[in-house]
């Protein structure tokens, strides 16, 4: 027999399982999971189940990100799944996914944002400095453009190695002297239980973190009524207000994660700020500017402030390195 319950006028069926599509890794698999408790808590006759799948992103490990120059690298595999029909619906780091998704798929909900800034994770002979303290030539691990391009700006006597592999892998490799610091996401030090390791959240006048970065995004496909549904009970709007900004800035400048494109934004009632900045990879010129308006009108706000930046040099920066990318 059939047990329907309703939930905002909409009625949905307990015997339909909805399948969650998450990447293997740990750091994907504790936010799948936190994304299915959530879920389950609010509509508990309905079974959530997690599938697991590797992407491009997971499998290519020897490569820098920015040589792989593929904006769907840790997407691509749970989008197909999902338009095949195999999963309901998949959890990403927002962070991760792309600004144009593929006919049929649509981003459904995003969730309240963790800290979004970048971290600063030191070897343990480091512990008494802080980013502008560390010695010349000291190695930081980075596999992100967005803070390599930003550090050199600021820190050009540094010394700059590509670093890759999950988490865990990057901080044995740090712990063993082969790195003297490390730059990652404070949220995902935080969701995997090591905030001890934050040595240093980096100020926003240092390092503007990506697009998306602390929040998760949840996509599914856009004909999934009952699905998108069940997914706007755990939307968090005001995080969702500044990933719009955002994306659509990203969006307006056509990049991706081979870009040094960093933003921040700020909420204060109906008012959205967004800051954003274009920088070379050689972190030699940098372009930055902020908006303000209405935060319902979000989107408007990154696509005003992406054509600022262009006419301010941004355009320049980005053909440069789009060159370069085909070049390689």
């Amino acid at each position: 027999m059939t047990t329907l319950h309703s939930t905002s006028s909409t009625i949905y069926s307990s015997t339909r399982t909805i399948r969650i599509g998450s990447r293997k890794s740990q750091l994907a698999l504790i936010q799948t999971y936190w994304v299915q408790e959530q879920l389950q808590k609010r509509f508990p006759n309905i079974s959530f189940e997690v599938q697991t799948m590797s992407t491009q992103g997971d499998k290519i490990l020897d490569v820098a990100l920015a040589k792989i120059g593929d904006k769907g690298l840790f997407t691509k595999e749970l989008e197909l799944a999902m338009l095949n029909k195999e999963i309901d619906f998949a959890v990403h780091s927002l962070k991760d996914l792309p600004t144009r998704l593929p006919e049929g798929l649509m981003l459904a909900a995003v969730t309240e944002r963790e800290n979004s800034a970048d971290a600063l994770v030191v070897h343990e002979k480091y512990k008494d400095k802080q980013i502008d303290t560390l010695p010349e030539g000291a190695v930081i691990g980075t596999s992100s453009l967005r803070r390599l391009a930003q550090l050199r700006h600021h820190f050009p006597h540094f010394t700059f190695k590509d670093v890759r592999g999950n988490l865990n892998t990057r901080m044995a490799k740090l712990d063993d002297g082969e790195y003297d610091a490390l730059i990652l996401a404070v949220a995902g030090l935080q969701r995997l239980g090591m905030s001890n390791r934050i040595h240093q959240v980096l100020p926003t006048d240092v390092s503007l973190y990506a697009v998306g970065q602390g929040a998760l995004g949840i996509e599914c496909r856009s004909d999934d009524l009952e699905v998108l549904s069940l997914l706007k009970a755990i939307e968090h709007i005001p995080t969702r207000d500044r990933v719009l900004a955002e994306r659509a800035f990203l969006r307006e400048l056509e990049g991706g994660c081979q870009v040094p494109i960093g933003v921040d934004t700020q909420l204060q009632a109906d008012t959205l700020t967004l800051t954003g900045l274009v920088a070379s990879v050689d972190g030699k010129q940098v372009v930055k500017d902020s908006v303000t308006g209405f935060v319902n009108e979000a989107e408007q706000l990154g696509i005003q402030l992406a054509q600022t930046l262009r006419q301010q040099g941004a355009q320049d920066i980005l053909e440069e390195i789009f060159k370069t990318v085909h070049r390689s």
